[in-house]
């Protein structure tokens, strides 16, 4: 009896990996959803929803995008680190969440690099810096002008805390010794500042050239190292004192860690695939968008590096770094600046965020600020 269970033990255990290969071969055979930590209407969420659509007429399977915003798409990340990693839950993350976060909060619940399997890194934009029409700033350096003369009267408004766009305007802020508000949304939200209650606005190029092209604000610079083909009027910070500046954006498929390599592979395939479509490619360079698709190896090694990169900044003093000249923080310097991430994370806990047109929890410094900003420049 003993010896006839131990050969149904044995014959079950040959079975698990024939039935997990069938499974393997025939992925996706049920529902698939994309994890996207912004809300809808913003660059993550409009991309994600492209490549959703592009899925589900290759797969013949439901292919969603739930929208899980908070902590600058940290959410997002800890619940897909969470999933079963059977393919069924992919996030679409921006490089805050997958760099940023790490240095930014000491809580973090995921660790980017062995909790979620790298697939590819899809898209890269820069961002815009645009402004209020009704600012005087027509150039990047009249708006370091006004900010200088009026420190602590100008606002800027970004994706949320820990983006890309928050960790870019507060090098900005240092490099160029200036003092200016931050104002953290979830995701792309314009309203205030078409509206004037914020002044300046910091966000994908992906969300923000539309507006720009509409002329609904007026765009002062990009944050890429070269100036932009889809708008190339637009200056670059690099060009515009400060050599080297560099804070863009990317898209990222990745999954659950453990989910099995025949079902990245096949994920990796189809985005290849899907980013040779001349009308994807099109849509994408009507966005501001530029085309990767790497491999999940080259995503993986981005992701480390970018992490001891940001991290630089994030970990910091503030004034040692406002004096470097530009130039990347050393080794040193990144020991001994916890107090600014800390700092950051407050700002984090502090600052939960908006939809739509409503600004997020201002401090009682930025309501009053708020009232008395418009009362004029001079």
């Amino acid at each position: 009896m003993m010896r006839a269970s131990r050969w149904v033990m044995a014959a079950l255990a040959l079975l698990l990996p024939v039935g997990s290969a069938l499974a393997q071969a025939t992925y996706p055979d049920k529902p698939v959803r994309i994890v996207v930590g912004f809300t809808p209407g913003s660059a993550t969420d409009i991309t994600a929803r492209l490549f959703a659509q592009k899925f589900n007429e290759a797969w013949n399977v439901p292919v969603t995008v739930e929208n899980i915003p908070g902590s600058g798409g940290g959410v997002a990340a800890d619940r897909v680190a969470r999933s079963a990693p059977d393919g069924t839950t992919l996030m679409w993350g921006a490089n805050g969440a997958l760099t940023i976060n790490p240095s930014l909060q000491t809580k973090l619940g995921y660790d980017p690099i062995t909790d979620l399997a790298a697939i590819s890194l899809v898209l890269r934009m820069p961002s815009i810096i645009a402004v209020n029409n009704d600012l005087p700033a027509k150039t990047i350096q009249d708006l370091l002008v006004m900010a200088k003369a009026r420190p602590g009267r100008l606002s800027y408004a970004t994706p949320g805390v820990g983006t890309p766009q928050h960790i870019g305007g507060e090098l900005l802020k240092m490099l160029a010794g200036i003092d200016i508000i931050h104002v953290p949304y979830r995701g792309a939200v314009f309203t205030d500042v078409i509206g004037g209650r914020v002044d300046i606005a910091w966000q994908n190029s992906g969300s923000m050239l539309p507006i720009v092209r509409e002329g609904k604000l007026r765009g002062l610079a990009v944050t890429s190292l070269e100036r932009s083909p889809n708008i190339p009027e637009l200056p670059t910070l690099a060009e515009s004192g400060f050599p080297g500046f560099e804070a863009t954006s990317w898209f990222a498929l990745v999954a659950p860690a453990g989910t099995p390599e025949p079902i990245v592979a096949k994920v990796h395939r189809e985005t290849l695939n899907v980013l040779k479509d001349p009308d994807m490619r099109a849509k994408l360079a009507q966005l501001g968008l530029d085309p990767v698709g790497n491999s999940p190896a080259e995503l993986g090694a981005i992701i480390r590096s970018d992490i001891a990169k940001w991290a630089k900044v994030i970990r910091t003093p503030a004034s040692r770094r406002a004096s470097s000249g530009g130039e990347w923080p050393t080794q040193n310097e990144v020991e001994a600046g916890g107090q600014q991430a800390r700092a950051l994370e407050v700002d984090a806990l502090a600052s939960p965020g908006a939809e739509g047109s409503e600004l997020p929890r201002l401090s009682r410094r930025q309501q009053l600020l708020s009232r008395t900003r418009r009362m004029g420049w001079d």
